[in-house]
């Protein structure tokens, strides 16, 4: 059976379609979402058997992710993760925003996800559907890019020749208009020496 293809609107996504997201993620659905970057695909982080249906799309071994989540706001933050004075001021000054901070993982991050790395991946995307997504959801979702790392190619950016590639993969490939096609700054910000690991959208003024 087909993935289903929904339109939401990022500056007013329909509140109806976001529950209907949100009861398909804790059903184990596995999605296609729009972000302030490039479209991403991902799953509730507590559904261990979407998790890994996450990594076989990627054509990973779960427990080789490299997964970061997204999260409603700085609150989620502290639930998966630690974070120092400096860290916090940092991500406030930015986030929401086109960054993913690679934090010290806390005790909460499901075993699968993190499996025995000791940190993680945050992001708060400056894009109301995956933060209205997550709000609703009460927890973040797993996240991972879609476009193709070597080069770009245009399926990153358009959401149906997005649906015409996943329709058979995925459970809900999410129609939010053209998406990017450069992904997140990453900033290691596990100490206070912070440095970007990867540039992306975001410029980091330190």
């Amino acid at each position: 059976m087909p993935a289903e293809f929904l339109k939401l609107y990022p500056q007013n996504p329909d509140p109806r379609r976001i529950e209907h997201v949100v009861r398909a993620l804790r059903d184990g659905a596995v999605i296609i979402y729009p972000t302030d970057t490039v479209y991403g695909m991902g799953c509730d982080i507590h559904n261990a058997r979407a998790v890994e249906r996450v990594a076989r799309i990627k054509g990973i071994k779960p427990t080789k992710n490299d997964f970061s989540f997204i999260c409603y706001d700085l609150s989620h933050i502290a639930d998966y993760a630690r974070v120092s004075n400096q860290a916090f001021k940092l991500m406030k000054r930015v986030l929401p925003g086109p960054f993913t901070f690679i934090l010290e993982a806390s005790g909460n991050v499901p075993k699968l996800v993190n499996t025995n790395k000791k940190t993680v991946g945050i992001r708060v995307p400056d894009h109301a559907i995956p933060r209205q997504i997550v709000h609703q959801l009460g927890n973040p979702i797993v996240t991972t890019s879609i476009r193709d790392e070597d080069e770009v190619i245009e399926y990153s950016t358009d959401p149906e020749l997005i649906f015409e590639k996943f329709q058979h993969l995925v459970d809900i490939v999410i129609d939010g208009g053209y998406g990017g096609n450069v992904g997140s700054t990453i900033v290691d910000a596990t100490d206070d020496d912070f440095s970007v690991v990867r540039q992306g959208l975001g410029e980091l003024i330190l």
